[in-house]
């Protein structure tokens, strides 16, 4: 079994919400911004909401805290204010899924955090923290610093790999800033997507091949043409008899 996810309610314009409502019919999980890359009260209400409705597992997507440029650039911030900024992330949709009743299942962090956490001691310790704190999984990649702190201390975490982006040798994700990051052609994400959920080698930047071994599978919902790769996605999954399910 694989579970697709969703990076959700980065917007809150009405055709954003309408699609990332429609990606919700297709994925077993998603990861709600919670204020500090994007999302506002409202919008994760109704993300929320739609997840309950559609019995998708609802995660936590806190970020650095950068509005400005959409989290997606390393911060200089120190553990303690950045702590600071997670907490209140959390707290804030915590306190909208208890209104709502639905149980918050993980915490995802977002562009540069998620990045730089896995193998920075610091911020991988502070991910790892306050997943216990909140009594929540923890997504990551598979093979980093995230992963093995988690299993240190007994924390539930979740193996990611990406359909729509591309890979470094190394296993880590070629940066945004690279031509050819973000996997552009709808097949190719497809191929990757099969890839990562058989277990298969793939191709990397460098024309090596690795192989990635992961429990869910993300997609995100502002790449261009998210909803119909994601829709491609999970009819070419189940014609290759794999099981949709985040089992949260």
């Amino acid at each position: 079994m694989i579970d697709l996810n969703a990076d959700l309610g980065e917007t809150d314009s009405p055709d954003g919400i309408a699609r990332d409502i429609a990606i919700m019919d297709i994925v077993s999980s998603c990861n709600i911004a919670c204020g500090g890359h994007a999302g506002s009260p409202d919008v994760m209400r109704t993300m929320l909401m739609a997840a309950k409705s559609g019995s998708i597992a609802p995660g936590a997507h806190p970020s650095y805290p950068d509005r400005a440029g959409f989290g997606r650039t390393s911060m200089d911030i120190s553990l303690a204010d950045l702590e600071a900024s997670l907490t209140r992330q959390l707290q804030d949709i915590a306190e909208i899924a208890a209104e709502v009743r639905v149980n918050l299942t993980h915490i995802k962090p977002h562009g540069a955090l998620y990045n730089d956490a896995q193998d920075d001691p610091g911020l991988s310790t502070l991910l790892v923290d306050m997943a216990a704190r909140a009594n929540l999984a923890l997504v990551g990649m598979p093979g980093s610093l995230v992963e093995r702190k988690a299993s240190d201390k007994r924390i539930s975490f979740i193996a990611e790999a990406f359909i729509d982006r591309q890979y470094s040798s190394n296993g880590r994700l070629v940066p945004r800033s690279e031509a050819g990051a973000v996997i552009a052609d709808e097949d190719d994400r497809i191929r990757q997507g099969l890839s990562l959920a058989k277990a298969t080698p793939l191709p990397a930047q460098d024309g090596t091949s690795l192989t990635i071994g992961a429990q869910t599978l993300c997609l995100h919902s502002d790449s261009d043409g998210a909803l119909e790769t994601a829709r491609r996605m999970r009819t070419a999954l189940e014609q290759a008899g794999i099981l949709i399910g985040s089992g949260r």
